[in-house]
């Protein structure tokens, strides 16, 4: 089979000849720039220094070669976002940061620091519907998006790879609230009903004229499509699933409804971090197919087995490899093996499943174990 093949069969809750891999293809399955360098260095494998693929996160553009040492079966298109990859930096000696192209501010310390942290909500004291309604938002079709974007499709669709698309920003409830800032969001939503709808569904026109461009000009090759929000935390929800029902959900639904109406061929991924397990048959109700990056160590989410008996005929899983909070870091090389042959174990039978990391791989993974993570996926993906 091919990369393609592969993914789709097992997104159609069917086995392929052994289980799809991805590494890279969101940028909440990739790896950061420390941990590439030294699994590179570890393992001798003499490859140059990498891109940043997204900024923020400091995550490394894999170099193709390592992706097709660790038969990696997705790709990804990543034209369409603009202000991340080639931003403008300003420094004052303790901090660097730079501007996107929402007006949001993302800062990191210096020399050393890992990401970049947010710090500036362009939003937060305007006072209404109208201010917001006359900020100078970022056109989601500028030509500037998708210069060079079929070479870049037609270079993966040689391959055989499966291709990923992905939103224009982040979730629309999540870009509400870097906007707005969270205590000012979470204010709105509480007692401005209202003006935290409009926000809200602002984005979604917005994602939905950019989801229409996009996929009018390479749709037809791509196979997923990715839209993300964290809606959990470590030990719980971040909104309540009342106020979720009454003022993301009806949103979340209009904005997939568009994305599979524009090309109804494609499965739909949908990224949260932690404790959802209450809100899995609500994202499975509005159109999503398959769920990352199943956070293993968030409360409710550490039965892997039991999520999958119960939802696994109508959701696919994808990633919840290995613990990334303490197995993949802190643990054993042994450790790993039995923590990520224990995921597989549960996710993969009966298709359904894509190996990935829980999130992205951290600077704190040592090459040993993050060698042991991808050679037991080597030893257990067949079916």
């Amino acid at each position: 089979m091919t990369g393609k093949e592969r993914l789709e069969t097992a997104l159609s809750h069917r086995e392929p000849d052994r289980i799809p891999f991805d590494l890279g293809s969101m940028p909440f399955t990739g790896i950061v720039k420390v941990a590439y360098q030294n699994y590179n260095a570890w393992r001798g494998l003499g490859l140059p220094e990498p891109a940043i693929q997204d900024v923020k996160q400091q995550l490394a553009r894999c170099d193709s070669r390592l992706l097709e040492r660790l038969e990696v079966d997705t790709r990804p298109v990543s034209r369409g976002r603009m202000g991340q990859s080639s931003a403008d930096f300003a420094s004052d000696g303790r901090y660097e940061w730079f501007t996107d192209e929402w007006g949001l501010g993302w800062r990191r310390p210096l020399p050393d620091g890992l990401y970049f942290d947010l710090f500036h909500h362009p939003l937060q004291h305007l006072p209404d519907i109208a201010a917001l309604a006359a900020y100078a938002w970022p056109d989601p079709v500028d030509p500037r998006r998708f210069e060079g974007i079929q070479a870049e499709v037609d270079l993966a669709v040689a391959g055989g790879y499966g291709l990923v698309v992905g939103g224009v920003c982040a979730g629309v409830w999540e870009m509400a609230l870097w906007l707005r800032g969270y205590d000012q969001f979470y204010y709105d939503m509480a007692a401005e009903p209202e003006l935290a709808d409009w926000l809200i569904g602002h984005m979604v026109d917005l994602k939905l004229a950019y989801w229409e461009q996009v996929l009018g000009l390479v749709g037809r090759h791509v196979s997923v499509c990715y839209e993300a929000d964290d809606l959990g935390a470590q030990g719980a929800l971040m909104v309540s699933p009342g106020m979720y029902r009454r003022l993301v959900k009806p949103h979340q639904r209009r904005l997939f409804a568009g994305i599979k109406s524009f090309a109804p061929h494609v499965k739909l991924v949908y990224h949260t971090d932690g404790a959802i397990y209450d809100l899995i048959p609500e994202l499975i109700g509005i159109g999503v197919d398959a769920l990352n990056p199943i956070q293993v160590s968030a409360a409710g989410m550490g039965d892997t087995a039991q999520m999958k008996r119960e939802f696994g005929r109508e959701l696919c899983f994808w990633g919840g490899a290995c613990d990334s909070q303490e197995v993949l870091p802190h643990g054993t090389p042994a450790q790993v093996r039995e923590e990520t042959k224990r995921r597989i174990g549960d996710l993969a039978p009966g298709g359904g499943y894509v190996f990935a990391g829980v999130h992205n791989i951290q600077a704190d993974v040592s090459p040993a174990n993050l060698d042991a993570l991808w050679s037991t996926f080597r030893d257990e993906c067949g079916y």
